[in-house]
């Protein structure tokens, strides 16, 4: 007889009982992908894979032991429990270490509401193989395009379980389709690559592998004949694809767990502006149809929206109940976690007010300066928030695209930075993080 993840992890708390344990939870996690590569016409990879991972945490007193497993078997199942309990007689003691109350604990949650499964039929590996090829195809129509380094299509599903003894049981199941395409421009030393990709919960909501394929195609040839630009303070524009990245700097700056550290340059920036006075950060869990959309946290806490960053001031840290506790306060339902490891803070869903204007708009004005559309490497110092990273992307003289640049440092201070992006009005709405193209203006660029 199969048993469900929600069989398991009660299972699980059983074995921890028995052997002991003051308290404990289990998340089991059941999950299934097949994903094709293509190179030169034919398939060059297949991979299928299914499997159950489980993870039980014990708690004695103040003391806590994670252990995992891929086995569920109820043999397996005990000896993990007994393993758990042994282990957190010799671990240290953790104040801050121990379930949700009852009365903290999500009910009620409408799982279907989110979407987050798709119903249609799962895909056949030859339909994944003929939307790979077909990326392919389209980026070598491209003139200029060289070859095409990869080009790949996916499906996968997963269904977790998570249940502890405080009484939380709850559940839910994820789809995801995929189609990426990286593309090569250029011969010998002037080779260059970019690529494009979609991901969706729903199959029926994914772009075409035409328009991804012809999009890295077109990308890759864009930059042929990259240089380096000028040394000099200069406005940056990160294009929607990497503006991400600095709100999530933000993010982590943020964080519960940082902020218990005392490594945050945003530690003592509770309730002052962090960003421009007119935007906002919102998270929000229960957009429809998301990657990041969740009913309930890895501690069984209910999911809400919330105002991270309020027309510019920062609200609040991110928070799963360990750091709540260590900084004396409630736990904002955000805590994640794996098999093998405890929970600690994350972030869900989350948007940036965008601009008034659009991207060409932010060119026009912003003159001289760098379009930057990949980055590479990362310095950033978290307790100061001094920002170093490669990046390349374009030049732009008077307000249009000039060339490509490559081989460039862009330097600044994310506290300073943050203050005065100025956000286009080109993000992507189907995305976890919905976050528009970024200028930056008087940063730091090292080139030639």
């Amino acid at each position: 007889m199969t048993r469900t993840p929600e069989d398991i992890s009660h299972a699980l708390l059983d074995a921890a009982r028995k052997a002991g344990a003051d308290a404990a939870d289990a998340i089991v996690i059941d999950g299934s992908s097949v994903s094709v590569e293509v190179r030169g016409g034919a398939l060059e990879h297949a991979e299928r894979s299914e499997g159950t991972d489980l993870g039980l945490r014990v708690l004695l007193g103040q003391r806590q032991a994670i252990v995992s497993s891929s086995d569920s078997s109820p043999e397996t199942l005990a000896t993990m429990a007994e393993r758990a309990v042994a282990m957190a007689r010799e671990a240290p003691e953790d104040p801050f270490a121990g379930l949700a109350h009852s009365d903290q604990l999500a009910t009620g949650w409408d799982v279907t509401a989110l979407e987050l499964f798709d119903p249609a039929q799962e895909p056949a590996a030859e339909d994944l193989l003929q939307d790979a090829l077909a990326a392919e195809a389209a980026a070598l129509a491209v003139h200029g395009v060289s070859q095409v380094s990869d080009a790949a299509a996916g499906y996968g599903t997963h269904r977790v379980h998570l249940a502890a003894t405080n009484g939380f049981s709850g559940g839910y199941a994820r789809s995801s389709r995929s189609t990426s395409c990286v593309a090569i421009s250029g011969e010998g030393t002037g080779m260059e690559r970019d690529y494009d990709g979609d991901s969706r919960t729903f199959q029926s909501d994914l772009r075409s592998p035409d328009e991804i394929g012809r999009t890295a195609g077109e990308r890759a040839v864009a930059l042929v004949g990259a240089r380096k630009p000028a040394t000099g303070t200069f406005p940056v524009l990160f294009d929607e694809r990497i503006s991400s990245s600095l709100i999530g700097h933000l993010l982590a700056a943020s964080n519960g767990a940082a902020i218990a550290r005392g490594a945050s340059w945003l530690k003592d920036s509770l309730g002052e502006q962090v960003l421009p006075e007119h935007l906002s950060l919102i998270e929000d869990p229960h957009r429809p149809r998301i990657s990041g959309s969740r009913p309930f946290d890895a501690e069984g806490l209910p999911t809400q929206r919330r105002a991270i960053v309020e027309n510019g001031v920062l609200t609040g840290w991110t928070l799963d109940l360990s750091s709540a506790r260590k900084l004396d306060m409630t736990s904002t339902g955000n805590a994640a976690r794996g098999v093998s490891g405890p929970p600690s803070p994350s972030n869900w869903n989350l948007s940036l007010t965008q601009g008034k204007h659009s991207r060409e708009d932010l060119l026009r004005d912003m003159g001289t300066g760098l379009l930057v559309t990949s980055m590479i490497g990362s310095t950033i110092n978290p307790n100061t928030g001094d920002y170093s990273r490669g990046a390349s992307g374009f030049w732009v003289e008077n307000g249009e695209i000039t060339h490509p640049v490559n081989e460039c440092t862009i330097a600044g201070n994310l506290r300073d930075m943050l203050k005065r992006i100025i956000p286009a009005n080109d993000a992507r709405p189907w995305l976890s993080r919905v976050v528009p193209s970024i200028l930056v203006e008087g940063m730091t660029l090292a080139g030639s």
